[in-house]
């Protein structure tokens, strides 16, 4: 193939000088899109590192003002709000830590445990509670304050029972000494729908909380009898931390699940004072500043713990491992 000065095929041997506009418009115009992209991939990029850096910022700052207030003289606040349980912002491994800072903090005069939770998980409570006396034991000149808030009920009750004082409002729902385990029964109307059931099982009692299916006697009695268990234990843990403070003689209501207000709850003893949170910091530890040593996950640790659970849960239905477990409320 013979070219002309300009490099172009000769006429009749490639494509036109026409043509070869067309293509060199065609690559201008496929560089101006690259060189584009680029341009807008650099500022998603630099918006993403100001968003990181904003972020790293306020928490930084945040630290640095904690930092201040911690050299003082202060009480050390840890929060139990919410449902407790695993995955919660009251699980036992968040409420744990944030107790162990507590403790540590050499400025802390006392630690209070600020509590607004109807309850949870026995296994979560009884480990912050075994928790709570551990601590105590290595840190005897500093108290742990309960403050119970708008509501201190079961589980939530079982961790403030380890406490040295439990304060609450008047108005305050405390209590709630009993094991719950729910759940439904619709085997007469998935009959009446023509709903047939299959389901295998290796274990004679392995369907023992399914829906579909009747409850037998002897499931009835062993659920009963963990119920019982898991009660005794919340029983004898409440014992354990308010000693003789419980009015037990002639109150045979106070471990039978109900729940009373924080006035009533004084009388029989499962609280030992009417008092606010500010109000506990200022007339029992004396000092009015308080820090907050609350522990909660991270964005990266709740979107793992998301994407973990909702892993778990498609698992557990395709194997039909899901059902209720024992909830102290």
């Amino acid at each position: 193939m013979e070219y002309d000065n300009n490099q172009r095929p000769r006429s009749g041997e490639g494509p036109s000088g026409r043509e070869w506009t067309l293509i060199e418009k065609l690559l201008g115009q496929a560089q101006a899109e690259q060189r584009k992209s680029r341009r807008w991939g650099i500022f998603f990029k630099s918006l993403t590192f100001i968003y990181l850096f904003a972020l790293l910022f306020m928490m930084f700052s945040n630290r640095g003002g904690d930092a201040l207030a911690i050299a003082e003289p202060h009480v050390a606040v840890v929060k139990v709000n919410g449902v407790i349980a695993a995955d919660s912002p009251a699980s036992a491994d968040l409420l744990v830590e944030g107790l162990r800072d507590a403790f540590e903090a050499e400025n802390a005069q006392a630690v209070m445990l600020k509590i607004n939770s109807p309850g949870g998980s026995p296994v979560q409570a009884n480990y912050v509670y075994n928790e709570i006396r551990r601590l105590r034991g290595e840190h005897p000149d500093k108290k742990l304050y309960a403050v119970i808030t708008d509501m201190g009920a079961s589980g939530a009750y079982y961790i403030a029972s380890a406490a040295d004082e439990i304060y609450a409002d008047p108005a305050s729902i405390v209590g709630s000494i009993g094991v719950i385990m729910a759940s439904f029964g619709i085997q007469e109307a998935a009959e009446k729908l023509g709903v047939e059931r299959r389901v295998y099982t290796a274990g004679e009692h392995k369907d023992i909380l399914d829906p579909f299916a009747p409850v037998k006697p002897s499931d009835r009695q062993h659920l009963q009898g963990m119920l019982d268990d898991i009660h005794q234990q919340f029983i004898a843990a409440v014992k354990q931390g308010r000693g003789d403070r419980l009015k037990v003689d002639g109150h045979p209501e106070l471990f039978s699940g109900l729940f009373w207000t924080g006035q009533r709850a004084l009388e029989l003893g499962l609280v030992d004072g009417l008092k606010s949170p500010g109000q506990v910091a200022r007339d029992v530890v004396g000092t009015e500043e308080t820090v907050d040593y609350s522990v909660s996950a991270s964005a990266v640790d709740r979107l793992l713990k998301r994407f973990g659970t909702s892993v778990g849960s498609g698992i557990g239905k395709s194997l039909g491992l899901e059902g209720g477990a024992p909830t102290l409320r």
